[in-house]
């Protein structure tokens, strides 16, 4: 089985490390465990860069951005996603994809092939590691967490027709692998690029949640901890048709 999995531990008892072992030890020796590990801070428009520096002068957020780090898939950890992310990201054998605001982390079989080739210009499409997730029909656990933080929900916006598009910003490595473009900002080969994608959108994935059938959602508990398990592809499906017929 490969699973892709959201988890907030906060007040279930559980420990990442220990939680992310047992899962391995149910997907078995030809299972994939995989997680987002999303860095939305590297941005200059993110609301996670932007609390970074509310209250800032203008000469304060020039000087804040041009120490920003580039980021680096073996060494950034993965700020917001939750302890069970990051006991992923640093497990002994993970892989992680180079985008550098979207990257992925697995463990298992596979973990390498699903994380290489990540581009820039595709935060959450068909060529990111969700794009391959999807195809291979993966499964999603949701622990102690709603649909509104499904990550599988994303992949349907690239899919449905006339998608709003927009511009993003992140600090990157120079010719990096995977991250074309960027510019030479310093001696150590760091600097902005920019890049347009999908106007990625979640403020209605609580809704869409709610309307995705019950008969295709398989709920139970993890140590105490409420758990959802269903299909990746009937979530993307069930998302697009959504949005194609909700969204404006």
């Amino acid at each position: 089985m490969r699973v892709m999995a959201h988890a907030s531990l906060g007040g279930t008892g559980l420990r990442a490390e220990a939680l992310r072992d047992a899962l391995v030890g149910v997907l078995g020796p030809r299972g994939t465990l995989a997680v987002p590990a999303f860095t939305p801070e590297n941005s200059k428009t993110s609301s996670a860069h932007l609390a970074r520096i509310a209250g800032l002068s203008e000469e304060e957020v020039r000087a804040f951005r041009e120490r920003m780090p580039a980021f680096d898939p073996d060494r950034t950890p993965s700020r917001g996603m939750g302890a069970l992310a990051e006991a992923v990201r640093t497990a002994p054998g993970a892989a992680r994809s180079e985008h550098p605001q979207t990257s992925f982390a697995a463990v298992g079989a596979g973990a390498r092939e699903l994380c290489s080739g990540h581009p820039l210009t595709s935060h959450l499409g068909e060529r990111s590691p969700l794009g391959k997730m999807c195809g291979e029909g993966w499964r999603v656990l949701m622990i102690n967490v709603g649909f509104s933080v499904c990550t599988a929900f994303h992949l349907a916006e690239y899919r449905i027709p006339k998608p709003l598009l927009r511009m993003y910003e992140c600090v990157v490595k120079v010719n990096h692998q995977g991250v074309p473009g960027g510019q030479p900002g310093d001696p150590q080969g760091e600097g902005w690029t920019a890049y347009e994608d999908i106007a990625l959108d979640d403020s209605d994935f609580a809704e869409i949640g709610r309307s995705f059938p019950e008969d295709r959602v398989h709920r139970g508990r993890i140590s105490g901890a409420s758990a959802m398990l269903f299909s990746l592809p009937d979530a993307v499906d069930h998302a697009m048709k959504w949005m194609t017929e909700n969204r404006r």
